[in-house]
């Protein structure tokens, strides 16, 4: 069968979902690929930072505390040190990734995206895609296909290979939130996640290096969090996934753009995943509107700079347990030095608002903590 979209995107999840979204509230047809058929789940942490709640509400869809968990900070946290800080302009939402997918597809539909499940690309051209037997043509292909994406090689887009590769797993169990914010556990070789996700359920995701720590084996490592969750239900399998810090050099050529995981990633331990898709869904959907594709590969380097910043900012501590005891007891005896990495990293302040001298005194403190 011969077809026609403005926009192919291959890839339905929710990076591709939203870039379809997008897409198609400037007036374009957009079609999305997708080889799985829903429901589609991945491991991730499972929260949405405040500039990613924002992000999907510019795309039609509006979380509130009937369909998703309110949470209004972070807590870092090892055995002997606690800091935490809210955040100062907005709110994030827990909600598991089976039901924000099907959120996102509900939205879409509504929008008018077509949409070809259990389909598998066979072939790329410069102006059409071969899938499930379709002939469909194109005026801008989207590549939302996953870190190992078929597209970014066919469009010779492929980086060096991964680097500061870990590995995460996660589940749910059955137990009241007991915080309004996602707490990080970090211990000498892994951290743990506490994400709400219902009014009776947490997410637990575990971070290492170690592609055999399972959450299980990670608990006993962490004891008052061990305690809380002893008695309780898992409500799901255990699922498990590589998290790693991917950078392109680009992520357009000619009429193919990549977004997602395709088209780089960072370290899950920062929650960025999620809102820094939603966030491309509108700057690509702005490109196309432009009929220039540079100005989402701008923006894309943009909103991509912190995150990978902060990931790198993180992975130290998680990697030399020194500056981990020392940075956790100088986070919570300055809260609010705390508080300001949180609204720098949540994007509610801009990385320029910290200056060298800052940064210096920072380091002094650091070293004194």
């Amino acid at each position: 069968m011969n077809l026609h979209a403005d926009v192919i995107v291959v890839g339905a999840g929710p990076a591709g979902i939203a870039a379809a979204i997008a897409a198609s509230a400037k007036g374009l047809q957009s079609v999305v690929v997708e080889a799985q058929t829903p429901p589609i789940d991945k491991p991730c942490g499972e929260g949405l930072l405040p500039h990613g709640v924002a992000a999907l509400r510019a795309l039609g869809i509006h979380l509130n505390s009937d369909i998703a968990v309110p949470f209004r900070g972070i807590r870092f946290a090892d055995q002997d040190s606690s800091a935490c800080a809210k955040f100062s302009g907005g709110t994030g939402f827990g909600l598991r990734r089976v039901r924000l997918h099907q959120i996102l597809h509900e939205r879409a539909t509504q929008a008018g995206v077509s949409f070809l499940w259990g389909t598998r690309v066979t072939n790329i051209e410069s102006n059409h895609i071969i899938a499930g037997g379709n002939h469909i043509r194109y005026e801008w292909l989207v590549g939302a296909d996953g870190r190992n994406s078929g597209v970014r090689k066919w469009a010779n887009l492929d980086s060096q290979p991964f680097t500061q590769k870990r590995f995460g797993f996660r589940r749910h169990f059955q137990i009241r939130p007991w915080t309004d914010v996602v707490e990080v556990f970090w211990g000498k070789s892994c951290q743990i996640v506490m994400t709400p996700t219902g009014a009776e359920e947490v997410g637990i995701a575990v971070f290492s290096r170690n592609s055999r720590l399972r959450i299980d084996q990670a608990l006993p490592l962490f004891p008052a969090l061990a305690g809380r969750l002893r008695e309780t239900i898992r409500t799901t399998k255990e699922l498990g996934d590589v998290s790693s810090m991917t950078r392109l050099p680009a992520v357009t050529r000619g009429r193919v753009a990549l977004a997602g995981d395709a088209s780089g990633t960072v370290d899950a331990i920062t929650g960025h995943g999620l809102s820094l898709s939603f966030q491309q869904a509108l700057y690509l959907a702005e490109a196309f509107e432009q009929g220039n594709l540079a100005h989402y590969e701008s923006a894309h380097r943009k909103i991509a700079a912190t995150p990978a910043m902060m990931a790198r900012l993180m992975l130290v501590m998680e990697g030399n347990d020194w500056i981990r005891r020392r940075a956790l007891r100088l986070f919570q005896n300055k809260p609010g030095l705390f508080s300001r990495l949180l609204s720098i990293h949540t994007g509610e302040l801009p990385l320029s608002s910290i200056g060298a001298r800052e940064i210096a005194d920072f380091g002094w403190k650091l070293l004194w903590a």
